[in-house]
């Protein structure tokens, strides 16, 4: 008989106990990143939401007039808008008193940072 005519015999390895684990920490490895990556794509999500809930309104501005533009203690004027405007809308009327820095109240531009002190008959 040649060596083909004999049955062969086939030798069962059994796998080793390593690749059973090394297998299931994969498969941990894999969750784990998975759930990493949606916690941080969740981040990104809420982190966007947030910066547009911030953003200004649209619908606050008409042209170049800022229609409910706060008046806080630091006040930067904006286009169109004069010492007067200001004084009305903040209630300040001695803006150019308190604002050493404007030598001439017809010479306001964009920009200009002044010191706002309401009236206190404002906050009735």
């Amino acid at each position: 008989m040649a060596s083909s005519d004999t049955p062969a015999t086939t030798k069962t390895t059994r796998r080793p106990t390593s690749f059973s684990s090394s297998s299931s920490m994969a498969a941990v490895a894999d969750w784990a990143s998975w759930y990493c990556a949606v916690v941080l794509l969740g981040l990104i999500l809420m982190a966007s939401v947030r910066e547009s809930s911030l953003s200004y309104d649209h619908e606050a501005f008409r042209g170049s007039r800022f229609l409910a533009r706060p008046c806080d203690e630091i006040y930067v004027v904006g286009e169109g808008e004069t010492l007067h405007t200001i004084s009305d809308k903040c209630n300040d009327p001695f803006i150019v008193e308190r604002n050493p820095h404007i030598h001439d109240p017809d010479d306001v531009f964009p920009g200009l940072v002044i010191k706002i002190t309401p009236s206190s008959d404002r906050f009735r």
